[in-house]
């Protein structure tokens, strides 16, 4: 019985039904399907007679899938507005994801190094015991959210089992923003701002020329962009390999 709901569950994702969505209507179709064949055998048939004639009573593939795939209710967003999904939404999450980040470096800076000009090169040498593990912990997950940004995108992708298009076109702009982003912390040279926290994004620094800045931001983002979508190609390459 769970080999024609495997292909249908297949069928509705790949036609854009949200997983939730589907989780519920195959949960229900196997609770009526139980309840058809226990009614078959009632009537005298043996079990595997009674579980063709209640799938045959239950519906033909199309039409299950169909009853689900005309309501554009039980769309995902992914289908429904993949630019948003995709686009709007992951740039969102990485900047809230970047303003903890840094209000988490000014709340350190503040307790932690008081009479420092900048928190990255406190005077007096390097720090140590909890000071450096919060602000490490503070600078993996600055670094680590597009990342896991980029996890989540192909993690959706896959789960709605979507091709690279739209997963990549939301990859490369968060890879972008991440090789180029420079944050700055200083109460003198970074007067205004955030606590005296400013970022900015560029092509290399600013001693560099724009055709050097251009090869560096390359090199990084390659890496990046693979780095990201590795979840979705292991996933595309584990169907591959299934259908084989």
């Amino acid at each position: 019985m769970t080999q024609p709901f495997n292909e249908l569950r297949e069928r509705l994702l790949r036609a854009g039904v949200a997983p939730r969505h589907v989780r519920r209507y195959l949960t229900e179709l196997a609770e009526h399907l139980a309840d058809l064949t226990a009614e078959e055998e009632r009537a005298g048939r043996g079990r595997a007679d009674a579980e063709s004639a209640a799938l045959i009573r239950l519906g033909g593939m199309d039409d299950l899938a169909k009853a689900m795939t005309e309501q554009r209710q039980f769309q995902s967003w992914c289908v429904r507005a993949p630019w948003a999904t995709f686009g709007l939404a992951p740039l969102l999450l990485l900047a809230g994801a970047w303003f903890v980040a840094l209000f988490t470096l000014a709340v350190g800076w503040k307790i932690f190094l008081p009479g420092s000009d900048t928190p990255f090169v406190p005077v007096g040498g390097p720090i140590y015991g909890f000071a450096n593990v919060y602000f490490q912990v503070d600078r993996a997950f600055f670094f680590g959210a597009p990342i896991l940004i980029g996890w989540g995108i192909g993690f959706i992708a896959a789960r709605q089992r979507l091709k690279a298009v739209w997963p990549i076109a939301g990859l490369v702009p968060i890879a972008l923003i991440a090789v180029t982003a420079q944050v700055r912390a200083s109460r003198t040279a970074v007067p205004g701002g955030f606590g005296h926290i400013g970022m900015s994004f560029a092509l290399g620094s600013s001693a560099q020329p724009l055709s050097i800045g251009l090869y560096h931001t390359s090199v990084v983002l390659l890496p990046m962009v693979l780095l990201m979508v590795l979840p979705y190609l292991i996933w595309r390459l584990r169907k591959v390999a299934a259908t084989d």
